[in-house]
This record gives structure tokens, sequence and C-alpha cells, in this order.
């Protein structure tokens, strides 16, 4: 298995792979510029050449890149869906520069405007991306949601109801967030409903879309749809839960990355990777 953690680019985006060494990660997820503003500070020559040496010198590599958590491309809003098109625009020639293969982003909030208004305007958007940006090769990534509030994503059927009407769809994949599925209601931690689980996945969307995993506990109950984690073995999925991720052959090449709560030391890093080493099948 590939493990690994979404780690800070404070000082630079090079820091976020020495972080990620010290945190004793195989790969990491960062974003690509600040996650709560929409400028972007521009990526210097030689801030990319030390994020390219810092990954050669450790032998961490950059799995993906997060959005920031400002865009929202399903907005009834017809500012803010621009101003998030261009910002999503932008993190994915960032990624390009980067050569980071993966964008991972949450779909959206229709803030009102209904489910399928909200879902057909995402798809409209990433299609007008990819039309705009001709030589991309960089894979976009839906997120599994909690569903909480407005927020679209956290059923199978809805991502692929996006999906389906992409026109590039070999761009296109999924990152499945442990937390967020089980708090949308799909079971994971009994074996077998772990196993019916990962087939309606294989059913709706496909296994060879998921390209990521997000590992992370949740801190409420199943199918309260609250976006709430937890460190690995604390919450509601615990161990037994994760055993089966870990252990699921189909998975092995998938990067799992946590996004669990931590200082700047990194300890707790440190702490749940080992325990989903530690969970790992001999």
């Amino acid at each position: 298995m590939i493990f690994g953690a979404h780690e800070s680019i404070a000082g630079g985006v090079f820091n976020a792979v020495e972080r990620g060494k010290a945190a004793t990660c195989d790969t990491i997820q960062m974003f690509n510029k600040s996650n709560n503003q929409w400028r972007a500070k521009k990526l210097t020559g030689d801030e990319v050449e030390q994020f390219f040496k810092a990954i050669e010198t450790t032998g961490v590599t950059v799995s993906v890149s997060h959005t920031s958590y400002l865009i929202n491309i399903a907005s009834p809003d017809k500012a803010l869906a621009e101003k998030s098109f261009q910002s999503l625009k932008e993190e994915m020639e960032r990624c390009a520069v980067l050569k980071i293969p993966n964008l991972v982003m949450h779909p959206g909030s229709h803030v009102g405007s209904g489910e399928e208004a909200g879902l057909k305007a995402i798809a409209k958007h990433i299609n007008r991306m990819f039309s705009e940006l001709k030589d991309n090769n960089v894979t976009l990534l839906l997120e599994t949601t909690a569903g909480q509030g407005t927020n679209l994503g956290y059923t199978f059927e809805q991502l692929a109801y996006i999906i389906d009407k992409i026109e590039n769809k070999g761009k296109m994949g999924v990152c499945l967030d442990t937390c967020h599925i089980f708090s949308a209601g799909y079971p994971i931690v009994k074996p077998k409903d772990y196993r019916a689980t990962m087939k309606k996945f294989d059913e709706v969307l496909g296994l060879e879309l998921l390209k990521i995993i997000h590992a992370n506990d949740s801190l409420r109950e199943f199918g309260l749809k609250r976006d709430r984690h937890e460190h690995i073995g604390e919450g509601h999925i615990g161990k037994a839960g994760f055993a089966n991720f870990v252990n699921d052959r189909r998975l092995k090449k998938i990067p799992m990355i946590l996004e669990t709560p931590k200082g700047e030391d990194l300890k707790e890093d440190k702490r749940n990777l080992k325990i989903l080493r530690g969970l790992v099948k001999k």
C-alpha cells in the first residue's frame, strides 16, 4: 500500500514534500496555492526547481493536489461560479507546472438551486475547463462528500451523473473519503458491509475511476451527514473499518492520504500512518 498525508505548503510548495518525509509519508497531498484566498501567488522558477529537487532527494512523491475550499462551480450565483471556474482552471494549470498528476475537488454546493441544477452546472463548467485547457494532462478527481447542507457528491450516483456528462472522461476520476462515505450512509466497518459498499461503487462508477483514498476516521456516528474527521481508530469507523481498505488487494496501488488534525511536529501523522501500516496483514 502507498500511504501518505496532506501536508502544508507554508513557506513554499517544496516544504510540503519535506514535511511529508518528516511524517514518514510515501506520498503526499498538498494545496498548490493558499486554500482560503482567491489570489494565487505566482510560482517562481526557483520555487518549482526546489519542489522537484525535494521530491528527488526525499523519495516522497506528490500524488494529488486539493483545490481551494472557496471554489463552488455549482453555485447559482453567476459571479461566484465564474470566479470559481477561473480559480479551478488556474489550479489545474499549476498542477501541470508542478507535474502533479491529480487535482481533487469537492463537487460543490447547489445553495438552494436544487440538486439537478447544481450537478448540471458542475458538468458544464468542467467541460468548459477541459475545452480551454487544450494540452491538459492532469486528472480531475471528484471527491465523495458527507452530504452536509446543500453539498453535492454524497452518493455514487451523483458523481456518476456528473462524469457521464463530461466529454473528456479520460481525465476524470474519483477520490473516496472514508469519513465522508461513512457519514453519507455507506457502511464500511463490517467486512460484508465493506464488500457491499465497494461492489456498489464498482457498479455505479467503476473501480478504475478510483485514484485516491482519503483515510479519515469519523468523529460523528454513521449516516449523520457530518464531515468531522478523527484520528485513525479513534472514531466510529475504527481500526476494523480501515483494515478492510488496507487489505483489499484491488486498492494496493491507490494512495491512501490522511487528512486528520495535527500539530507542527507531525507526531499525529506519524502515529496514524503507523496504525494504518500495522493493519496490513503480512
